[in-house]
C-alpha cells in the first residue's frame, strides 16, 4: 500500500494535537461510512484504508506513547468492524459518536 497522505508522513503530521490527529482520522472514518451507505465500497475501503494510514503515523508519534494503547485498541477495532467479524460490535453510530468527540474538541480549539 502506497502512502496516501505524503505531506503528513513528511513530518507534518507531528505539528499537529492529538486530538486534531484523531479529528482527521474521523473524517476518513466518517468518509468510509458514508461511502458504505451509498452503496461504494471501492471508495468506502479507500477511505478507511486512508483512516489506517493515519492512525499508524500517529501511533509512530512519540508525543502519544502514552496513548499506544488507546491509538492500538482503535486501530484493532477498525480493522475489526471493517474487515473482520465485528467480533467487538462495532456500529457506525459508535465510531461516529467517538470520533465526532475529536473534531469537536478540535473545533474548540481553533
Amino acid at each position: 500500500m502506497s502512502v496516501q497522505h505524503k505531506d503528513l508522513a513528511a513530518g507534518r503530521w507531528q505539528n499537529i494535537s492529538f486530538v486534531e490527529q484523531m479529528a482527521h482520522i474521523g473524517a476518513e472514518v466518517e468518509r468510509a461510512l458514508n461511502w458504505k451507505d451509498r452503496g461504494n465500497a471501492d471508495y468506502s475501503r479507500r477511505a478507511y484504508e486512508r483512516a489506517l494510514e493515519l492512525l499508524d503515523f500517529t501511533l509512530d508519534d512519540p508525543r502519544n506513547r502514552p496513548r499506544t494503547k488507546e491509538i492500538a485498541r482503535v486501530r484493532e477495532g477498525l480493522v475489526d468492524s471493517f474487515d473482520g467479524t465485528n467480533e467487538f460490535g462495532s456500529t457506525d453510530a459508535l465510531w461516529r459518536g467517538y470520533f465526532g468527540a475529536f473534531s469537536y474538541a478540535a473545533g474548540r480549539h481553533r
